[in-house]
């Protein structure tokens, strides 16, 4: 089984969003995303995920018309709820496994 990362360019990215490759280069600055590829910022490839969060703080900045470092910490802070929600629902299957098996012995 091969695994396959989807990925997109600045270009298909910049015209999806309708923004120029300089603000692309501002949310790797931010460490909001990281290329996957390319030695220069035109050939930069970036994974889905990456875009994902790029789309996010590009909405984000728009809407509450915030700066980039306020924008880059709400990033930070919805990726890390994301992270413990996934985690949450993990522990919640694993104990639902746990009380199920517990039940059964008795």
């Amino acid at each position: 089984m091969s695994s396959s990362i989807s990925r997109i360019t600045v270009s298909e990215l910049c015209e999806r969003e309708g923004v120029p490759p300089s603000l692309l280069v501002q949310l790797v600055r931010y460490e909001i995303a990281r290329p996957l590829s390319g030695s220069s910022t035109r050939d930069w490839e970036f994974d889905t995920i990456s875009a994902h969060w790029m789309q996010r703080a590009i909405h984000l900045q728009r809407d509450l018309d915030i700066d980039w470092v306020a924008v880059a910490t709400l990033i930070d802070l919805l990726r890390e709820r994301d992270r413990l929600q996934r985690e949450n629902r993990l522990l919640r299957q694993r104990l639902g496994r746990f009380l199920s098996e517990g039940e059964s012995r008795e």
